[in-house]
């Protein structure tokens, strides 16, 4: 890109995309584990143009499973897998509401996004947003954005219960998205 430029962006959920996803929620740096490929494709995004952006569901907080400093670790955690395959995660946006709590930010609710929108100073018309649950792609069509499916994590699941919002592509895993953003 040249220095004129403007990064592009790309939204990612985290747990079923970059990492294991857990039934009874990922609550220590310890269970976090990055799915294969998932911190190489990261890096590929970066060096394809790509500003990084996590926006991720962590109602654990608010069930009292885990506390902020734990999730932090996860994160710093996260983020030197990312940097040790030559990547970078510019910014992690999470929700830590529980669903009962109503809040705006809880996707499939779009606040997280609108959120991204604002500190990014930037439409998200057309920007990808990867997950592998309905929720993450309503949230992400809400807002404009090109909602993107993964097999990974509930991915498979995602995709035979159908009603996926127009224009969903889908791609195998974030390594395949990666591939295909940068040739694109």
């Amino acid at each position: 890109m040249s220095a004129g430029t403007p990064h592009r962006l790309i939204i990612l959920d985290r747990d079923g995309v970059i990492n294991e996803d857990s039934d009874v929620y990922v609550k220590s740096a310890a269970e976090w584990r990055p799915l294969p490929g998932s911190a190489a494709a990261i890096a590929t995004l970066n060096h394809a143009g790509y500003r990084v952006v996590v926006a991720t569901n962590q109602s654990g907080i608010g069930r009292g499973l885990f506390d902020t400093a734990t999730l932090n670790l996860m994160h710093t955690k996260m983020h030197r897998v990312v940097a040790q395959a030559g990547g970078r995660i510019d910014a992690v946006f999470f929700c830590p509401h529980k669903n009962d709590d109503h809040c705006k930010c809880r996707k499939p609710k779009p606040g997280m996004y609108q959120e991204i929108a604002r500190r990014f100073a930037r439409d998200l018309a057309g920007v990808p947003a990867v997950g592998d649950s309905l929720r993450d792609l309503v949230a992400a069509a809400a807002v404009g954005c090109q909602p993107i499916l993964v097999r990974t994590g509930k991915g498979m699941k995602t995709l035979a219960e159908g009603n996926l919002p127009p224009g969903t592509q889908v791609f195998d895993d974030l390594a395949a998205v990666a591939a295909h953003f940068r040739r694109h």
